[in-house]
């Protein structure tokens, strides 16, 4: 239990990185670093560019809050800088940050683990696209396996459409998939300190949530309580936790889920370094549940405390 600012140390900010996600990194950076200074927290910010060991190193800091989104700061890199400087952080580990980060592989732990995702393939090759229409049909959605934020994400309803969304999506230089269009509902599960935060149901008129609805558009809403029963919530609650254990998710992060027409629930993915920002979701399911910003920030720094 954390009895005063005092027992955090110093604290570093770590914003920005190198990656698509660096201004939105930079706008949850600041609202992070305002929080902690409210909070009387010794806070400095950061701003990492590609050269995060040396920056780092040139600070005396006792632990680190990470808000860096995206390759570099999310993927397991940056962590295991941090482990080996042995400074504690927020967030989870190198091995479940890597597994998160990457879309295939976490929805592969899924599906071992027996838990609904939409059906997918991979596209390396022309020939592939043809393998996808025949398994997969359409609508798909089109990804990069690295990317957060919904960059590279677009939908394709025809053969012409798939194949320039595969090579929008190979422009972020990681393996592409498609995958399974979900007809349904698309919600949201924060999870911190092994708790489910309200879930969040979200509502676009963009054809999906994408980076416009996400961080731009004033019609996207946003329902919190999001209308679902109280047993289809805890079954969601439940279902956020079991995926993030599997993945070993610890501290905090954001389970995407859809419930599709016959109300099976789809995973989708995890965010491991969720957005702070005034659009972001773990803020506002936090406020559902009585938590203010400043206390959210607090909460999330506790967990790089070791139980």
């Amino acid at each position: 239990m954390i009895a005063n600012a005092k027992d955090f140390g110093r604290v570093a900010v770590l914003m920005g990185g190198a990656a698509a996600e660096r201004e939105i990194s930079l706008n949850s950076g600041q609202a992070v670093y305002q929080s902690l200074l409210r909070s009387n927290v010794d806070a400095v910010a950061i701003d990492v560019g590609d050269d995060a060991y040396a920056v780092i190193k040139k600070y005396h800091i006792n632990r680190v809050f990470n808000i860096i989104h995206g390759r570099g700061g999310e993927d397991g890199v940056l962590q295991a800088i941090l482990d080996t400087l042995a400074i504690p952080y927020t967030g989870s580990g190198v091995l479940a940050s890597a597994l998160s980060m990457d879309k295939l592989r976490t929805k592969l732990c899924w599906q071992g683990a027996g838990l609904a995702t939409p059906r997918w393939i991979l596209l390396q090759t022309e020939a592939d696209i043809e393998r996808c229409i025949d398994e997969l049909g359409f609508p798909v959605i089109v990804k990069p396996a690295l990317e957060g934020s919904s960059l590279g994400m677009s939908r394709a309803d025809t053969k012409e459409q798939l194949l320039l969304a595969w090579q929008n999506a190979a422009t972020y230089q990681c393996e592409v998939f498609a995958e399974a269009w979900v007809q349904g509902e698309e919600y949201t599960v924060a999870v911190l300190a092994n708790k489910a935060l309200p879930t969040i149901r979200l509502a676009t008129p963009n054809t999906f949530y994408d980076f416009d609805a996400k961080y731009h558009a004033t019609t996207t809403q946003y329902h919190c309580p999001a209308g679902l029963t109280s047993v289809q919530e805890r079954r969601l609650a439940a279902l956020a936790l079991n995926a993030c254990q599997i993945l070993g998710v610890t501290g905090w992060g954001r389970v995407d889920v859809f419930i599709d027409q016959d109300e099976q629930a789809q995973l989708i993915e995890v965010n491991t370094v969720p957005g702070m920002t005034d659009h972001s979701l773990v803020p506002m399911a936090a406020k559902q549940a009585g938590i203010d910003f400043d206390a959210l920030v607090l909460q999330i720094l506790a967990s790089s405390f070791d139980d």
